[in-house]
């Protein structure tokens, strides 16, 4: 079943707040993580969110960097995944998306955030706070306002 969208022009209505999303979205980019682990992390927090614009968008993205395929398709199970498929400092960031997202439903425990430290120094730690935050609100967005995956990608999504 498709759910029209609630807003049909939703990008034009608030350009200022949506500048600012993707000034956020772009700087997580940049930042020391990585485009493939931000991009791992989006997708992963997509899917949990049930958002389909962004699960299609950041799918693609991880496609042009070069992901294989199945290693994708496997995120929604990483933890079942060959250890060829995620780097454990992936597998550290991808649990610890997965816990941050779950708030206020389940905190994020010692054992998590140790395992994030393992890998990741504080700035990067920072970091990831950010991507999880941005694409938390992104797929906030989209998924309450039943924003449709594009028949056909915008040019540079």
């Amino acid at each position: 079943m498709t759910q029209a969208a609630r807003l049909s022009s939703f990008y034009q209505l608030a350009p200022a707040n949506l500048q600012a999303m993707i000034a956020l979205s772009a700087s997580v980019k940049k930042s020391s993580l990585g485009a493939r682990l931000v991009e791992l992390v989006n997708l992963r927090v997509s899917q949990i969110n049930g958002c389909g614009v962004c699960i299609d968008m950041h799918w693609r993205d991880l496609i042009k960097q070069g992901a294989d395929p199945r290693h994708l398709n496997a995120i929604a199970g990483w933890r079942e995944a060959p250890s060829s498929f995620f780097s454990d400092s992936e597998r550290a960031a991808l649990n610890w998306a997965e816990a941050v997202n779950a708030l206020p439903h389940r905190q994020p425990g010692d054992d998590d955030f140790a395992r994030l430290k393992e890998h990741f120094t504080e700035t990067a730690i920072a970091e990831l706070g950010y991507a999880i935050a941005v694409i938390r609100g992104w797929n906030v967005i989209n998924a309450s306002l039943h924003n449709q995956i594009p028949e056909v990608p915008a040019p540079g999504f």
